[in-house]
């Protein structure tokens, strides 16, 4: 098998022999440059599997030869090794295309950590990549199309990357295939919600903790992100976390280095991170809700999951899918929808996007009689019966549980009316009786 080839870019001498030495150790060759010229030409005559460069050269900067390696017919991993406590440059050279950071002075276990990450993106792929998340992530609209080539692209890079989106558009989903198509594909993919963890335990979760470092700390424990080496750590309503840890988070990705509570030695990690929430982190970051030096960091790429009212070419596909799956759940042949029910659903405004049609789905499923599921089973919202598209806040009540109020409250007052005859309420409702003991089981009412 033949070895690998690694350009390395750098006008100190010492930098260079130290790259040199450390690679020829990893059975990895090397060839050195000392400016963008040469390495242009170097790069112009062999073919190599990885460039390391240096952001400052005499004659210009890293983001150059970036720049020049992106547009090459066959491009390669990029890695910019750029002078401690610059970060900034370093984070415009991953927009621009570059695969990693290093900062100076070099931590040799990181540098080895990063190369080998690089050189597994060069292995050959099994499976056509479009063609495998297009049966994962549905719909042949051009925004789908869009960002499932968007995923195949981002997924080479190590750049962390966030992706923001409504309740319900699948955001983790998106998370999943990043890691799933990236070289990270066979270590842990760990998820996340950062609004779930109780505040007084969120800096153990993260980082972990040494035996007795704390009242409770009964064992050595791992955090997240030893969870997550070698893989993805995916942050789920990153938007949730207290201030005090997103300096430690912010710490955290700038060194790729954790101290677990009560450890005297940093640890050196290897994840890749990708963050989602369905809020606004740039108006929090306006509020000083969110800090913006993590803002810049995490947001390197941004993926945007577009709400499902903006494809409705995609519903019926993504409705076949989702009744399949609820079917096969519920052992039930799978019934068909009625041309009336497709455009119904196409027509209306879904708030809670996927997640909402999920729902809307398992219900009908549960009410329809015969084969076939019609406008009526569907029961959708009318649009008088929605708050304001404006007004309405996830973060207050989520759109399920506003319904639900709304159906239990009419619900209650039928019940009442009619003295709990529930044979009367189903039929003052315009119900079936099986529909009415579905729904006052489902509320907790019967």
């Amino acid at each position: 098998m033949n070895k690998s080839l690694t350009l390395i870019v750098d006008d100190e001498p010492d930098i260079r022999e130290l790259l040199e030495i450390t690679l020829n150790r990893m059975n990895i060759n090397t060839l050195c440059a000392e400016n963008i010229t040469i390495a242009k030409q170097l790069l112009i005559k062999n073919q190599f599997d990885l460039c390391l460069t240096d952001m400052k050269l005499p004659d210009g900067d890293g983001l150059d030869l970036v720049a020049f390696i992106q547009k090459s017919s066959t491009p390669i991993p990029v890695a910019v090794i750029s002078a401690h406590g610059n970060m900034d440059i370093a984070i415009q050279a991953m927009k621009k295309g570059a695969f990693d950071f290093l900062s100076k002075p070099i931590d040799l276990t990181v540098l080895r950590q990063l190369v080998k990450n690089a050189l597994k993106i060069n292995l050959p792929s099994s499976l056509e990549k479009e063609r495998r998340t297009r049966h994962i992530l549905l719909g042949d609209s051009d925004l789908m199309r869009e960002i499932r080539n968007k995923i195949e692209k981002v997924a080479r890079s190590q750049a962390p990357v966030y992706i923001s989106g409504e309740s319900g558009s699948g955001k983790e989903l998106v998370a999943k295939l990043i890691h799933q198509q990236s070289p990270r594909q066979s270590a842990p993919f760990i998820a996340v919600n950062c609004g779930a963890i109780p505040l007084e335990l969120m800096e153990s979760e993260f980082f972990g903790h040494k035996k007795g470092s704390f009242t409770g700390a009964v064992a050595d424990k791992k955090g997240l992100f030893q969870a997550a080496d070698g893989g993805t750590l995916f942050l789920d309503e990153v938007a949730d976390l207290p201030l005090a840890l997103q300096v430690k988070l912010l710490r955290a990705i700038q060194e790729k280095k954790i101290r677990p509570i009560g450890e005297s030695q940093e640890i050196a990690i290897n994840i890749r991170l990708l963050s989602a929430t369905h809020k606004n982190l740039g108006q929090m970051v306006d509020k000083g809700e969110f800090r913006q030096d993590l803002y810049y960091r995490i947001n390197v790429i941004e993926l945007v999951t577009p709400p499902l009212r903006a494809r409705p070419s995609d519903i019926p596909e993504t409705a076949s899918h989702l009744l399949s799956k609820l079917s096969i759940a519920n052992h039930q042949v799978q019934p068909k929808l009625s041309t009336q029910a497709l455009s119904a659903l196409k027509q209306y405004h879904f708030p809670g996007n996927v997640r909402e049609l999920e729902n809307i789905l398992e219900r009908a499923l549960a009410l329809y009689d015969g084969s076939t599921i019609e406008v009526d089973d569907l029961n959708l919202p009318a649009t008088s019966e929605l708050p304001p598209v404006d007004s309405f806040n996830p973060t207050d009540l989520s759109l399920e549980s506003y319904l639900e109020e709304i159906e239990k409250e009419a619900l209650s007052k039928a019940l009442e009316e009619h003295r709990w005859n529930k044979t009367a309420t189903a039929k003052s409702l315009g119900l079936t009786f099986r529909s009415l003991r579905y729904r006052l089981k489902k509320l907790g009412l019967d």
